[in-house]
């Protein structure tokens, strides 16, 4: 997903399903409507037409975890970031706004939505971290995982031998000839 869509609060980290949200620019009514139908253990995953209004703070933190819902992932301005940090709430935004948003319009829910620019559907799994946020097809999802798992162990095999001097130029194979 777009790396400008960042966690909200050090250490926030998420892995749930997905249920996607389409707002009206500057209209949160779609994030209330989707906290009557997603099932609990769901990551909203929003789309604001990039709009960067404050769509969701501790008022709608305190619904979604009452509802059972794993985090937010949103293309599009958060608000009271402290308040969600001492709840402990995983959110993923583009930005900090306090701009206040309208309810009129009833967007879309539960229905594929581009956010970040990447397609978002049901069938979609979100891993997001301090690095940034993974939108996987939950078919392609043990595949995934099992590279990341084979990756991270490279990786810990790599930085032994580097703690005991070895070279990255010589590990990856990084030198010219006749260097």
């Amino acid at each position: 997903m777009d790396p400008a869509i960042r966690p909200v609060w050090k250490g926030a980290a998420l892995c749930a399903p997905a249920y996607p949200v389409m707002c009206h620019s500057g209209d949160n009514l779609a994030i209330h409507r989707a906290l009557e139908l997603c099932e609990p253990g769901d990551a909203l995953v929003v789309s604001t037409h990039g709009d960067i209004s404050g769509y969701f703070g501790e008022v709608l933190t305190v619904a979604a975890q009452a509802r059972g819902v794993a985090g937010l992932i949103m293309d599009g301005g958060v608000r009271d970031v402290h308040a969600i940090e001492k709840l402990g709430f995983p959110v993923f935004a583009r930005c900090i706004s306090m701009r206040r948003t309208v309810k009129h319009e009833p967007g879309l829910i539960g229905e594929p939505v581009v956010v970040g620019g990447v397609l978002v559907s049901r069938e979609s799994v979100v891993v997001a971290d301090g690095d940034g946020v993974l939108i996987s097809d939950v078919s392609h999802f043990a595949d995934v995982l099992a590279s990341a798992e084979a990756r991270s162990a490279r990786e810990a095999e790599l930085m032994g031998k580097l703690k005991l001097g070895a070279l990255t130029l010589d590990l990856l194979g990084l030198r010219t000839p006749g260097q």
